[in-house]
């Protein structure tokens, strides 16, 4: 919710770059946002402060039951009263994609945290399937990347790069937040800039990892853990 149509747009250029995030509605003052709220079943709700009328702290402090807040504002502050509300996380603005994802990371854990008590009855167990497969937004469609093909993933400033047998994909995302959504038996990060697959590493030479023709450079911060898991002997 904010009263600026342009940090809206901005905000809902963002979320459509992430698969998980759906936009139940852009609201431009609080009346707007109480009757969304009341109509519709929402986890996640990005709050400017400064708005006519009602400012977001009266609003979140007016609502009985409320989801989870991100503040969005140009006033620093604000922020200690924000957290001490239990806000998820606070954004000034502006704020860059990578930032943005680092919150909605944040309310993503929070929201799963919250959910295990409220729909898993605590005799039953259910496994999940194993993942075989990435969805990843480029080129204006959702692709399916299967895990097998990865040969590498570079990091190209707010892109990612993607390089499989059938050549490299392009996608709008943080090497981070891919980072922690990508199986950890199974990919390692060996460089600020590179994610590669375990056993697609063929050898070890000097600072660098052999992933078919290509070399790939080891990180000094990456080294230890790289050897640690995919080089230790016994």
């Amino acid at each position: 919710m904010d009263d600026e149509e342009l940090a809206r747009n901005l905000l809902q250029n963002f979320i459509g770059r992430l698969p998980h995030l759906e936009v139940a509605g852009q609201c431009k003052d609080p009346l707007e946002a109480m009757a969304l709220l009341q109509d519709n079943n929402i986890d996640l709700v990005f709050l400017d402060i400064q708005m006519p009328g009602l400012t977001g702290v009266e609003f979140l402090r007016s609502m009985k039951i409320t989801p989870l807040v991100i503040f969005t504002t140009a006033y620093p502050e604000y922020a200690l009263e924000g957290y001490s509300l239990d806000v998820v996380d606070y954004l000034l603005k502006p704020f860059s994609f990578e930032r943005f994802v680092q919150a909605v990371n944040k309310a993503t854990a929070r929201l799963h945290a919250n959910r295990p008590s409220e729909t898993t009855p605590p005799t039953t167990h259910v496994q999940e399937p194993t993942k075989d497969h990435i969805l990843v937004k480029a080129d204006y469609k959702l692709h399916r990347i299967k895990l097998e093909d990865i040969q590498y993933i570079e990091s190209m400033r707010e892109y990612v790069a993607y390089h499989t047998p059938n050549g490299r994909l392009l996608s709008l995302q943080s090497l981070k937040s891919l980072e922690e959504e990508l199986p950890a038996d199974r990919f390692i990060r060996i460089h600020k800039s590179y994610i590669v697959p375990i056993d697609k590493i063929e050898a070890l030479e000097g600072n660098m990892v052999h992933i078919g023709k290509e070399k790939l450079p080891v990180g000094a911060s990456y080294r230890e853990a790289l050897m640690e898991r995919v080089f230790r002997k016994g």
